[in-house]
């Protein structure tokens, strides 16, 4: 496992296991269906996270400001920033300023409780557009030896997108 100030690196197993044990052992339900979870290899599973999942996923580091250290295609679209602006972005630059506090409310709550499954919040994308998040699923990143590693969020993608996709690959 990674330690909190390596980078992650897009389709990195080991991470995307952390995303998807965490997300059972804390929320009790599985982030990705089971059959992928069972038949694809985790290279696959990592891969299949990062490119495909039809969900918004990101997670950050919990330091004194907490950064970003993933967003999967579909979050770099939602977003608008590439793997590279995203990867080190603090976390608090997705809420406008006048909405940080309630931002801050929110992880206040899943670190009472280790998980909300029902968050709504409006965000900002790097181009200034402002768009909700509807339904979302925050969790602390636990593995297995229950160490706190971050904080992840997934959510269905508005629709349509707030601002066009990344433009550079990772």
């Amino acid at each position: 496992m990674q330690e909190l100030w390596e980078p992650v690196e897009p389709e990195d197993p080991d991470f995307a296991a952390l995303l998807l044990t965490s997300h059972l052992k804390v929320v009790g339900v599985p982030l990705a269906a089971e059959h992928l979870t069972e038949d694809l290899p985790p290279r696959e599973l990592a891969r299949w996270l990062y490119r495909d999942a039809p969900f918004v996923l990101l997670a950050h580091r919990l330091t004194a400001d907490p950064t970003f250290c993933y967003a999967n295609l579909a979050g770099q679209r939602c977003f608008g920033y590439s793997w590279a602006e995203f990867s080190g972005l603090p976390s608090r630059y997705s809420a406008a300023a006048p909405d940080r506090a309630e931002r801050d409310r929110l992880f206040e709550q899943v670190n009472a409780h280790g998980y909300i499954d029902d968050y709504r919040g409006l965000r900002i994308a790097k181009s200034g557009a402002q768009f909700w998040i509807e339904r979302a699923t925050v969790w602390n990143l636990v593995d297995g030896a229950g160490r706190l590693h971050g904080q992840a969020a997934a959510f269905t993608p508005p629709d349509p997108p707030p601002s066009p996709a990344p433009t550079d690959s990772p």
